[in-house]
């Protein structure tokens, strides 16, 4: 057998294209993607954004847990995303591509008014609509126990938020491990 193929001839390559119209094959008209239809009809998504936005309108309770809080390390980086966030958003977040908006600083808060206030901020960056925002929770140990506990903490705390869309470590530039970009759902939007 031959490794090489000889090109089809005009007489092959017009039965294959009679081919495609009897069997209904349209030409394509455009070479773009549309990046404006879903890819995939997944059930469980429209679920999840109905609960969220339902339960975002019941804010003025608190919504974060002390619940299981995972420790980690002083320097480890954090990451967390809807499954359902594309690719290239969650890329362009980790390059800290997307400009933030608002700030959080949460030093030299004890653990209980850091959660108020990280709660209330998180509210009030929702209400104004805006899509990034930036948390520092810095990376110190917590004073008895073995762990940066606020940084621990709000690790757990923006995965049980309904409007987080994403979030992970900051870049250098913006303090690092010891901060998150935060990537939040526009009230009102599907995304």
């Amino acid at each position: 057998m031959s490794r090489h193929r000889q090109p089809p001839d005009d007489e092959e390559i017009g039965a294959f294209r009679q081919a495609l119209r009897d069997a209904g094959v349209k030409p394509i008209t455009r070479n773009r993607a549309d990046p404006g239809r879903a890819r995939r009809h997944d059930p469980s998504l429209a679920e999840r954004r109905a609960a969220a936005e339902a339960a975002g309108d019941e804010a003025a309770t608190g919504r974060t847990s002390d619940g299981r809080v995972e420790a980690v390390r002083p320097s480890e980086y954090l990451e967390f995303a809807l499954p359902d966030l594309p690719w290239r958003t969650r890329s362009q977040l980790k390059r800290g591509a997307i400009s933030w908006e608002m700030g959080l600083d949460l030093h030299g808060h004890t653990l209980e008014q850091a959660r108020v206030e990280l709660e209330s901020f998180l509210r009030e960056a929702t209400a104004l609509r805006r899509r990034c925002v930036i948390v520092v929770h810095g990376k110190a140990w917590g004073a008895t126990s073995d762990y940066p506990v606020i940084k621990s903490h709000v690790n757990t705390w923006l995965r049980e938020w309904p409007g987080v869309l994403a979030f992970c470590s900051a870049t250098d530039a913006d303090g690092g491990t010891g901060a998150v970009y935060v990537l939040l759902r526009r009230r009102g939007s599907q995304a």
